[in-house]
């Protein structure tokens, strides 16, 4: 008995020793990530890996830090993770930066080839592929959806943080958009959670109408924060993810988060079945949501008419 104890650990650590490492990096954290995370997790499933069986995971989170991120990495790879799997731009950027030779596995908004993390969308080259996510490109679409909602909206605000890695194209897909609506629009900038209280006070002293919230992992952190202080000060507000809706926001319109999630965890497991990721084109996350809270809407006193509730893709009563 006593040997069948002694040997057991240590062959329960040699099976898992030999099993691949994949490094989890996520720019966000891992209460803003739990169904991303789990949809990953059925990615690699649908490719025959599965988590403590044949695969090991090694997760970390920069909870909206951007400047943790080539730390976490560095730690990631003394783990001898086998592939990175980097989710959001920041930490894509930084796991692109870190390695030329240990095949990555983006999930980013940013557009891959304009920020250098492949040489092109159908013939990635190098030693990284992924999955675009649309983040700036649903901007004008939430300004749009959020006007509907409140047509006669004088001020709308934007918020964005000025951290973030596409935060120009952002505003300038933001601007555009609301020069062509006849919005007045104004940009406020937060990076971290006193900036948050600020911005949402600086809302109501401008009396903004509503406001976008832009699509960001920082801002997916802190997403309880957002939606209190939205609640608070009474103004209608637009997300990009729908977890910010299913926690007592307005509305979400963005990609579908988990879709894009899986994708990878797909991609993850034919990288280590030996496939290069130079010869595995970047997907594109081309499936999208539409979320309405109407609870809210009501306590805001907001009429959604029946042609917004029917292109809502899920309503909360």
């Amino acid at each position: 008995m006593l040997g069948g104890a002694a040997t057991w650990p240590f062959a329960a650590r040699a099976q898992q020793s030999a099993m691949p490492v994949v490094g989890f990096v996520n720019s966000s954290s891992a209460q803003a990530q739990v169904a991303q995370a789990a949809a990953y997790r059925r990615g690699l499933e649908d490719s025959g890996f599965v988590e403590g069986k044949n695969v090991q995971i090694e997760r970390r989170w920069a909870d909206g830090q951007y400047s943790r991120l080539p730390e976490l990495i560095a730690d990631l790879i003394k783990h001898n993770a086998a592939v990175l799997v980097a989710g959001g731009p920041p930490a894509a950027q930084a796991a692109k930066k870190a390695t030329s030779t240990i095949p990555i596995v983006f999930t980013s908004g940013d557009d891959p080839v304009q920020a250098g993390l492949v040489s092109s969308i159908n013939k990635p080259g190098g030693n990284v592929t992924g999955v675009h996510i649309f983040f700036t490109e649903v901007e004008p679409k939430k300004l749009g959806l959020l006007r509907e909602l409140v047509p006669n909206a004088g001020l709308i605000v934007a918020l964005v943080n000025p951290n973030f890695p596409a935060v120009k194209s952002q505003t300038q897909e933001l601007q555009a958009a609301a020069n062509a609506l006849g919005q007045r629009i104004e940009i406020i900038n937060a990076s971290t959670e006193h900036d948050l209280d600020a911005a949402f006070a600086s809302m109501k002293q401008l009396q903004a109408a509503a406001t976008l919230v832009g699509s960001d992992p920082f801002f997916a952190s802190r997403r309880d924060q957002i939606v209190s202080l939205a609640a608070r000060y009474a103004i209608p507000a637009i997300y990009e993810q729908r977890s910010f809706a299913t926690a007592g926001g307005l509305m979400s319109y963005g990609t579908n988060l988990a879709e894009a999630y899986r994708q990878a965890g797909v991609y993850t497991g034919r990288i280590l079945k030996g496939e290069k990721p130079s010869e595995l084109p970047v997907l594109l996350a081309n499936k999208f949501e539409f979320v309405i809270n109407l609870k809210v809407a009501k306590t805001l006193g907001l009429t959604v008419s029946p042609n917004l509730l029917s292109t809502a893709d899920d309503v909360i009563e």
